[in-house]
């Protein structure tokens, strides 16, 4: 098995798109370093960044046991910093990392063995960690979200795989570009390729996602507004009938006013809720949604103090 394995790390292409994460990029790239199983080449681009990021990129490039490059110029947007990324990437899979996340070691060997036994995936993603700006852990995926067995189902209801968790077969996506126009980069990428096969699922903890102030993904009106435009665009690959497309649309509504409410914004959660409650999968989640509107926020943070300390207690990366 070892020796099957290590035969595939000369097909793993790793790509790191880089832009003004100089306090997260050692660890990032470190973490690709570490990996048990090496891939056969590491690739960064650095989009325009405003800080130290190539320096830092450059510095620990230079100790990078498998041939790696860095190339910065600059700011063109992270899409076309994938496009990009993958026109210069070879070999049997494709895998990025954004330049504050990381991967712990299992990952490339864990998603080639994953991919190995499943022809027909044409990617395979899995559970993270979600860290904050000093690597504690805030959430653990597998602990409150099961996603759907089938990838359409997970993208009507405008769901996606976590961005670090996702490992790809690269010959599939010779076909599609990232599109260029969409602030949210992975999301209808994801509707393009569940035509063309299985999404494999590992329930395996392989990555931490980094959550901090300068996210994309923590404006959630703008990315509610991406989902909806990307399904506008794509409803025929997502096998919806124009007949219940409102619908869908209600139900991703729906489920963006419970992250809203998730992350404390009452108000914008009932607004949201209010315009689409026939959303709601059934009255029971219905239910749920407004006992939970009605806790006072203060009880709220103090659940979340303690539960995220017995994470901290739990996990350790470092």
């Amino acid at each position: 098995m070892n020796q099957a394995i290590n035969h595939k790390n000369q097909d793993v292409f790793a790509f790191v798109p880089s832009y003004n994460h100089a306090p997260f990029i050692e660890n990032c790239l470190l973490s690709i370093i570490n990996q048990t199983l090496k891939p056969k080449k590491l690739l960064v681009i650095d989009d325009g960044s405003k800080d130290d990021s190539p320096k830092i990129i450059e510095r620990v490039l230079k100790n990078c046991p498998f041939d790696a490059e860095l190339i910065a110029r600059a700011n063109r947007g992270l899409c076309a910093t994938l496009n990009e990324g993958f026109s210069k990437s070879s070999g049997e899979y494709f895998a990025y990392l954004g330049s504050d996340d990381v991967w712990f070691s299992a990952f490339l060997a864990e998603r080639v063995r994953l991919l190995n036994s499943r022809p027909e995936a044409v990617l395979g993603y899995g559970n993270a960690l979600f860290l904050d700006e000093n690597d504690n852990v805030l959430e653990n995926s597998a602990e409150w979200w099961n996603f759907p067995a089938d990838a359409r189902e997970m993208l009507r209801l405008g769901v996606a795989p976590i961005s670090s968790t996702v490992f790809y077969r690269r010959s599939v996506l010779e076909k599609y570009d990232w599109n260029e126009d969409s602030r949210l980069e992975d999301y209808e990428f994801y509707i393009k390729l569940c035509d063309e096969g299985e999404f494999a699922f590992d329930p395996q903890v392989l990555s931490g996602w980094r959550s901090h102030g300068y996210n994309t993904s923590g404006d959630l009106n703008m990315m509610l507004a991406e989902v909806l435009a990307a399904q506008s665009r794509n409803f025929e690959k997502l096998a919806i009938d124009e007949t219940n497309f409102d619908q869908i649309q209600s139900r991703v509504r729906f489920h963006y006013a419970n992250d809203f409410l998730q992350k404390g914004h009452k108000k914008d959660a009932l607004k949201l809720a209010l315009k689409s409650w026939r959303g709601a999968q059934s009255l029971p989640q219905l239910l749920k949604f407004s006992t939970r509107l009605l806790v006072p926020l203060g009880v709220v943070n103090l659940r979340r103090k303690f539960r995220r300390e017995k994470l901290k207690n739990k996990y350790s990366i470092n």
